[in-house]
């Protein structure tokens, strides 16, 4: 899972995060530790674009607050990429600076978080993006020693229940 800020102008328009540059930039970093978009639950803290593209109020990041909260409990992440600082911050407040923890691992409840870089502050600074591409690749490596970690998934029947017609 990936949890983002807010949407931008494009995501707005669409109604789907990350279709703008930032994720353009997102589709490559995924790509470039073989994964696809498909695979990957995106969303944000924010589920409307903040005027003028200004940084999220405390009252908007509460108030949506309860539907992020939904969709963790409803996809189960094993991994959930944090993008950026408010991402950080809503959903690991306190953990510190985006700067100090980025590409960290970081559990609680049982899910391990990365904190990385927003892809739209690569796009600003292109510095970044060599850290960036350098969180991803960790990031990849925490998921797949989660699933190492991970106890099978019990078998489903192979025959359907029979229905009843009563």
């Amino acid at each position: 899972m990936i949890v983002g800020e807010a949407p931008g102008f494009n995501e707005d328009l669409k109604g789907v995060p990350f279709v703008g540059q930032a994720g353009k930039l997102l589709d490559t970093l995924l790509q470039n530790v073989g994964l696809l978009r498909e695979e990957v639950y995106v969303t944000n803290v924010l589920k409307c674009r903040p005027p003028q593209n200004r940084d999220p109020l405390p009252n908007e990041v509460q108030a949506c607050a309860p539907y992020l909260q939904r969709q963790l409990a409803l996809v189960q992440p094993e991994v959930v990429l944090l993008l950026g600082r408010h991402a950080l911050e809503r959903v690991l407040p306190g953990q510190g600076p985006i700067s100090r923890v980025h590409g960290t691992m970081i559990e609680k409840d049982g899910i391990t978080y990365v904190p990385v870089y927003h892809p739209a502050a690569a796009l600003h600074n292109p510095l970044l993006v060599p850290d960036l591409q350098k969180d991803f690749d960790n990031a990849r490596q925490y998921v797949d020693r989660v699933r190492r970690l991970k106890p099978p998934e019990p078998a489903v029947p192979l025959e359907p229940e029979q229905m009843s017609l009563l």
